[in-house]
């Protein structure tokens, strides 16, 4: 984030990219001082590791803020999936062999980046495009560019919540405590 977008913000806009900034911060964070190793290792029961969680949270991101611009044909046809469809998918929460948590670090800056552009040059955050189809999506609903990105604010924060205790298992770290 340059500081020209940061000065240019005000009101519902500034708030919007604080409450992003911060989230992301606290994802970061969690991922100080790891080796790629540490990034890939499970310390719960669950499938999550550091590195797969920044890799998702940024494809998130990343699907969300071009469903701001591009509306539903930017995401997956969730209702055509198949299986193998969701395993690859699943790929999507792994630091996977050849990434690197650097990589994978830099990618998310990227994507930030691009979504604070969006959030600065939006005409309105009012605009709206209709979710695509989903078996977790209300049938005909619409979400706004401010829905979206207060979503992808939520999933940042909780995700990093994630992050606090998969690295406070891995090596005793704490991230917001």
């Amino acid at each position: 984030m340059t500081e020209t977008t940061t000065t240019q913000l005000s009101g519902e806009r500034a708030d919007l990219l604080e409450v992003l900034t911060k989230a992301r911060h606290f994802l970061r964070f969690t991922t100080r001082d790891l080796t790629d190793d540490q990034a890939r290792q499970r310390t719960t029961v669950s499938e999550l590791c550091l590195g797969g969680l920044v890799k998702h949270v940024a494809s998130t991101e990343r699907f969300w803020t071009s469903f701001i611009v591009e509306g539903p044909s930017a995401m997956p046809d969730f209702s055509a999936m198949t299986e193998a469809d969701y395993a690859k998918r699943a790929d999507n929460f792994k630091l996977l062999p050849g990434e690197t948590l650097a990589g994978v670090l830099a990618e998310y800056d990227e994507v930030a980046r691009r979504t604070d552009e969006l959030l600065a040059t939006l005409p309105s955050l009012d605009a709206a495009q209709p979710l695509p189809k989903a078996p977790w999506f209300e049938a005909d609903a619409s979400w706004t560019a401010r829905r979206t990105l207060l979503h992808i604010a939520a999933e940042t924060a909780q995700h990093a919540g994630h992050a606090d205790i998969i690295r406070e298992a891995l090596d005793g770290a704490k991230s917001m405590g």
